[in-house]
């Protein structure tokens, strides 16, 4: 079968053929014509020599005869370790023969074995990463402006990734239940009563109280007219009409008098006694449990109401929205905050040992749980992707890399055999045998 044949024919996670493979298959090819005429060779020398050592033409015959024998025997016992790593010498189905196809989920698992034991051990691990020291060079390399910058852009591209691929649907509902729920456990009660006994311990009250009058002022001014026909409207059907618009008049004066009075005087008693209702009301808050139930129910109340929660759910959008401006703009406060909290842990790295050694702790630590914890899946891809090799594709795979020396060995095979058979002739020769 064509190497290209091949190529197309391999399945799924088998090794695929490339041109490069094709092209070592043919110097493997070479190779072996190679050392097969180098077989034909000392065949041929070994014939004639016998026929010489036959027709008496000396004894040096005998020594020619003797290397080219062992060098035929040499060359073929060396084809046939070759040949039976790959296949059936001649075809023969010969035990302990075809030993990359037959021995390839062997192969795998003992491959996997081996990186395990002795690449994916905590020790060795630590070891190298020690041997490395990651927090000196990572700081190094981030003092480095340019690094900064590139580290600043490639977490900002990650950043506007990560909420582009986020539905805004699902973010939404998952803010809006995590906001509800965690308001829900948290009882407000106390915290507002000691933030409103703080206010009003610090007076921080009174300008809303200023506020509040003036603007109440300034309405009566303007519609004194309409409290003065409300006063009036509520009056009894006997009472004559100039008495009900005196009453109202009257009313209208004292209400204009009393705000204008509480507006102008600090000390007002009606300030006064405001300020003591809200002390009461803040100690209610903190420790009288009905107050605190009333609170909680309407807190539930607010928070159920689907405008609220319409309104805690956008507020993803609007975050969303900002981060990614600021993650685009290359002079946003964000980004600028990210590469000089970047540059100033690189610097620390470079030069803090004691930094330095815990993050190389760190780093060797993580690393070390990953391959004792995870050691078994890592070998498993090995030895899965292994067993799931084609076993004639990768048999001939592995020829096509390691196949042209292999047929070196053929000739080197020949040659020693024939330099041995001759020592051992020569040997035999002088001790007369």
């Amino acid at each position: 079968m064509a190497e290209a044949d091949i190529a197309r024919s391999a399945p799924l996670g088998a090794f695929s053929y490339s041109p490069a493979d094709e092209e070592k298959f043919r110097g493997v090819r070479r190779m072996k014509t190679t050392a097969t005429g180098l077989l034909l060779l000392v065949a041929l020398v070994y014939v004639l020599a016998k026929w010489a050592q036959h027709e008496g033409a000396g004894g040096w015959t005998g020594y020619v005869a003797a290397a080219a024998e062992a060098g035929m025997v040499g060359a073929m016992a060396d084809w046939f370790a070759v040949t039976a790593l790959f296949r059936h010498p001649l075809g023969v189905p010969i035990p302990h023969t075809a030993i990359i196809p037959t021995k390839k989920d062997q192969l795998g698992v003992t491959l996997g074995g081996f990186v395990g034991e002795n690449f994916l051990s905590s020790d060795v691990v630590r070891a190298r990463l020690r041997a490395i020291g990651i927090g000196n060079r990572l700081g190094a390399w981030l003092a480095e402006p340019a690094h900064a910058d590139r580290v600043t852009a490639e977490l900002s591209t990650a950043l506007r990734g990560a909420l582009t691929v986020l539905r805004d649907s699902d973010v939404q509902a998952v803010v809006s239940e995590a906001i509800t729920r965690r308001a829900n456990e948290a009882e407000i009660g106390p915290g507002i009563g000691k933030t409103l006994e703080n206010i009003v311990a610090d007076g921080g009250h009174r300008k809303m109280v200023d506020l509040v009058c003036l603007r109440a002022q300034n309405w009566l001014v303007l519609h004194g007219d309409s409290v003065m026909d409300a006063v009036q409207g509520g009056a009894p059907g006997w009472t004559p009409r100039f008495v009900d618009k005196k009453v109202g008049e009257r009313v209208y004066k004292e209400l204009l008098r009393f705000i204008t009075e509480m507006r102008d005087m600090p000390e007002h008693p009606a300030r006064g006694a405001l300020d003591r209702f809200l002390r009461d009301f803040a100690a209610d808050l903190q420790s009288d449990t009905d107050t605190r139930e009333r609170v909680e129910r309407l807190k539930s109340e607010i928070l159920s109401r689907e405008e609220v929660q319409d309104v805690i759910a956008s507020a993803w959008s609007s975050v969303r929205a900002m981060i990614i401006s600021a993650a685009e703009d290359e002079q946003s406060e964000l980004r600028l905050r990210v590469r000089a909290s970047l540059l100033s842990l690189g610097n620390r790295l470079a030069t803090d040992a004691r930094l330095q050694s815990k993050v190389n702790g760190w780093v060797e630590g993580a690393a070390a749980y990953v391959v004792t914890t995870y050691r078994d899946e890592i070998t498993s891809l090995i030895t899965d992707t292994v067993a799931g090799w084609d076993a004639e594709h990768t048999s001939r795979k592995i020829e096509a890399h390691i196949g042209r020396d292999l047929q070196f060995i053929r000739i080197n095979g020949t040659v020693v055999g024939a330099l041995v058979g001759l020592l051992i002739y020569t040997v035999s020769r002088a001790l007369g045998a």
